[in-house]
């Protein structure tokens, strides 16, 4: 398979970190520089003497600012993790192989840091070891104090940040001890050789550079906790402990540097951190100062080899997602190990280790670490306008100092040493480059996403055997080894014994959790990730969540209980369910497993579905009630019933709706189509009947000339004349020609009537004249006015008022008018068949009544003398398919749409008035001008 050069996740596909670490976790490695103080003050002491008091200060004070300014950096980037030299590539973002330098170079000398303390403590149990005539393993112990720190870091954060709290507490209380109390003893004690010395020796600026340059190495790294920023679930709190940070520098730097410099005065004790440190305390601490001295200086190197493998990963992972280093490195499992970044820094402490003792890995280590301060306060300056970055000309300053004591300090280390510092972080940056090219699968973060994605957990369903196995076994080991010593401890009684014990009873704990983290607490973890899950889920859960006992009483209720009882949960505890709902019996175990409950609030019913389950304990048994609110839904179903019905109505209403629309649509299209078919012939006929009534002039003018001028004609003639009775024929050929014109005419209105009707081109709402729309429904219905054999003819009465154009649909208005006319004719007919009697002046009547009211309400009245409608029926009139005529007679559709027409596309009203006997008016309301409503 093969890998491309850079890889092509997008920084969104990266895993990110979890917010695991409490604040006071992250506290505890901001702690680690102050407890390293302990292995650099016996060099710079045995050198200086008394003058490297001022050597400190000024150290100690850049250091201070140093934790301000990276406060500062540390608010404005919130979820950069890796601290100060992440937060130099952003100041030098515009720089960045600068950038890439800079915190490669830091990252250099934390990674050198280990290699320090495996030897030093390697050491320290070989002298101790010695003195008990027993042989030192020295490469089972560089191995073994090397891999100790990366098995605890592979095995997750949270358990190297609460084993290293556990033990930086004490360490840093005892430091602080020593230094108070070395004060106080100098100040007030008959004993003491006085506080200030007698006599100052001189320094040189060089010697006073070199030692800055080595000092910084502890002042300057007093800003740790921020590389924890983007882990903590406190970033701010986290970010604030930089202040107690700084301002715990002078006591310990200062304060603890003045208590060395006036009791360890002896010149044999050269720089051997152990024998200083002893003769120091000795006249405060007594016989316990030789095994305190050696706890501080196990824990310093413990804590500090945590802290490597918890800072160094951080620093590559910010890098790899900012692109300066290969993405490999950004992985990190879903425990938040950095597998690639761990692998790297174990990869550079190993290099350390094999390749120099102690002063020379300081001093290669500290070169890079200096020049990344140096780029660092460079970076200050460079963005000196931006609101994170304080004491810009300050920090222009402290630069200026740093190249020159760089140059002077560094060349008094030795100028090898001086190269491969500077050369060291660019065979970094040669090693990130082959990692980025080399087709090599886990070189790529896709690999390891995959396999991360893929592996399954796995989970001992009975942990407690594996627990109480392991327990066994540590138990017997300690035991067994607590022996063996004992046995040499008892033959050779020194000193040494005691010391030895420190550093076996800081290793073995230090074992102890390195094994529990690869067996039992995987499963601790899981399980407490299980307890937290289910606790978040308690907490955010809409549904109420109850805990009952096996008598009802309630013992745990989630916030999601007082939406329903309308009381604080505490309150609910200690009390039976069934005071909040009656209907649950005492007993739990009798409880339907699911139910709906009835629960009075506010006056009103909340009906409540309750679900139980039991949950056996080995001593007692509980119940889990789930209360989830299903009153609405409840309402939703009883509404949902009740309109079944209007549903069904509303079908019909659609149903009517369509057949209507279907119906005038064709039958529009119908009429507009025969009025056009018409027309043309129409227009043809009564075109040409003015021609031919002017040659039939001419010809009855030209006949009477023969008349005149040929009296006596042949005898053909004359027979042909009777037979056509010629002079009739003359007299009425001009009135037929007259009659022709006249129906002409007379079709040509209708035609005129049925096209106002249809109004297909007037589909949208405009300004019309209602009564042509009228007049043309009139004609088109015409017909039935006419007095037939069975009836009398029908005589319509307009009354109109005084109407401007009004805003309608006109065709649909046209219908309504089609509608109710026709209706009001059957009516005066049937009623006509039912009396067998004549009406008022022996004849039907149809009323048409218009008026604008002042209101601009168009009014339109049609009554008619009909029988009148029973109220019975009036209020069944606008209903679909509702019809009062005979099968075949009627579709009940008329009047519904017509009501829909008026009501819905006119907003106006549409009302029936009408009794038995009395006739029947509908009135049609409507406003002037839709546009305005």
């Amino acid at each position: 398979m093969s890998y491309p050069v850079h890889a092509t996740l997008g920084q969104s596909s990266y895993p990110r970190l979890t917010r695991s670490l409490s604040a006071v976790e992250s506290w505890g490695f901001g702690l680690t520089a102050h407890i390293s103080w302990t292995a650099l003050v016996p060099a710079i002491h045995a050198a200086l003497g008394s003058q490297a008091i001022f050597v400190w200060i000024p150290a100690v004070i850049f250091g201070m600012l140093l934790n301000y300014q990276v406060k500062r950096l540390g608010m404005h980037f919130m979820n950069v993790v890796g601290g100060t030299p992440n937060y130099a590539t952003k100041l030098l973002q515009n720089y960045p192989g600068l950038a890439r330098y800079a915190a490669i170079g830091y990252l250099l000398n934390w990674v050198s840091y280990l290699a320090v303390n495996t030897i030093v403590l390697r050491d320290l149990i070989k002298v101790n070891l010695e003195a008990l005539s027993i042989t030192c393993p020295e490469r089972f112990l560089d191995i073994g104090f090397t891999l100790l720190p990366f098995i605890v870091a592979f095995s997750g954060t949270r358990a190297l940040s609460i084993l290293h709290l556990f033990f930086v507490i004490p360490a840093f209380g005892l430091l602080i001890t020593f230094c108070v109390q070395g004060l106080g003893w100098l100040a007030f004690s008959g004993d003491s050789p006085g506080f200030f010395p007698s006599n100052w020796s001189s320094l040189g600026f060089v010697d006073w550079a070199k030692w800055f340059f080595f000092v910084t190495y502890a002042t300057y790294s007093c800003e740790t906790a921020s590389s924890f920023v983007a882990d903590s679930r406190q970033p701010t709190q986290t970010l604030h402990f930089l202040d107690f940070a700084a301002w715990m520098m002078p006591p310990i730097f200062l304060g603890g540097s003045w208590v060395m410099m006036r009791l360890a005065t002896d010149p044999s004790l050269k720089d051997n951190a152990f024998l200083n440190l002893v003769a120091a305390s000795q006249p405060f601490w007594g016989k316990s100062a030789a095994i305190s001295v050696s706890f501080l200086l196990v824990a310093a190197c413990l804590l500090g080899s945590a802290t490597v493998v918890s800072n160094c990963p951080r620093i590559l992972y910010q890098l790899a997602l900012d692109n300066h280093l290969s993405p490999v490195f950004s992985v990190v499992s879903r425990r938040g190990v950095f597998v690639p970044a761990l692998t790297l820094t174990l990869v550079l402490c190993l290099i350390y280790l094999i390749w120099g003792d102690v002063a020379r890995i300081v001093a290669v280590g500290n070169i890079g670490w200096f020049v990344s301060f140096m780029l660092f306060h460079l970076g200050l300056w460079l963005r000196r306008d931006r609101p994170e970055v304080l004491f810009p000309r300050i920090s222009l300053g402290i630069l200026l100092l740093e190249v020159v004591v760089l140059l002077v300090g560094g060349l008094a280390w030795g100028w090898l040493n001086l190269l491969i510092g500077l050369l060291f972080p660019i065979g970094v940056m040669g090693i990130d480059a082959v990692i980025r090219r080399v087709a090599f699968p886990p070189f790529h973060p896709s690999w390891w996403m995959r396999r991360y994605r893929t592996r399954s957990v796995v989970i001992i369903k009975d942990s407690v055997v594996l627990q109480v196995s392991i327990l066994i076994f540590l138990l017997c080991s300690a035991l067994g080894v607590g022996w063996l010593f004992g046995v040499k401890l008892n033959k050779v009684a020194t000193a040494a014994g005691e010391n030895l014990f420190v550093v076996l009873l800081m290793s073995v704990a230090f074992v102890g959790v390195a094994i529990a983290c690869w067996t039992t607490l995987p499963q601790v973890v899981a399980i407490a990730e299980a307890r937290e899950a289910a606790e978040h889920l308690f907490t955010v859960a809409q549904d109420g969540i109850l805990v009952v006992d096996d008598r009802g009483i309630i013992r745990q209720a989630n916030p999601a209980t007082e939406s329903f009882f309308s009381v604080n949960p505490s309150e609910l505890l200690g009390n039976h369910l069934n005071k909040w709902l009656p209907a649950l019996v005492y007993y739990p175990d009798q409880w339907t497993k699911r139910s709906e409950q009835t629960l009075l609030r506010n006056g009103k019913n909340q009906i409540l579905e309750v679900s139980i389950s039991d949950r056996p304990h080995q001593d007692f048994q509980e119940y889990v009630v789930i209360l989830h609110d299903i009153t609405q839904r409840k309402q939703a179903e009883e509404i949902l019933r009740h309109s079944e019905a209007q549903l069904r109505q509303e079908a019909k209403h659609l149903a009517s709706q369509l057949v209507h629309s279907e119906k005038m649509s064709s039958l529009g299209q119908l009429v507009a189509g025969v009025a056009h078919e018409i027309n043309n012939p129409v227009n043809f006929i009564y075109g040409n009947i003015t021609f031919a009534n002017q040659y039939i002039q001419d010809l009855l003018s030209l006949l009477q000339l023969y008349q005149q001028n040929y009296p006596n004609p042949v005898t053909e003639i004359q027979e042909e004349t009777e037979a056509i009775d010629l002079n009739f024929v003359m007299a009425d050929l001009p009135n037929l020609l007259t009659s022709m014109t006249v129906g002409a005419e007379r079709i040509t209105e209708i035609v005129l009537s049925l096209r106002n009707f249809s109004r297909l081109d007037e589909t949208e709402m405009k300004a019309v004249n209602i009564h042509e729309g009228i007049d043309s429904t009139l004609m088109i219905l015409e017909h039935r006015f006419k007095a037939k054999c069975d009836s009398l003819a029908i005589e319509v009465i307009k009354e109109y008022g005084d109407l401007p154009l009004v805003e309608c649909y006109a065709g649909q208005l046209n219908q309504v008018f089609m509608n109710l006319l026709a209706n009001a004719i059957d009516a005066i007919e049937e009623s006509l068949v039912i009396s067998h009697l004549s009406l008022v002046q022996d004849r039907g009547q149809i009323r048409i009544h218009t008026k604008l009211t002042s209101e601009k309400q168009v009014v339109i009245r049609i009554a008619d003398n009909g029988l009148g409608i029973p109220e019975n029926v009036q209020k069944q009139l606008f209903e679909p398919f509702f019809t009062t005529k005979p099968i075949g007679k009627g579709t009940g559709l008329g009047l519904s749409i017509s009501y829909q027409i008026i009501t819905q596309k006119h907003q106006g009203e549409l009302q029936c008035i009408s009794a038995p006997g009395e006739g029947t008016e509908f009135v049609i309301i409507i406003p002037l001008n839709q546009q305005a409503i």
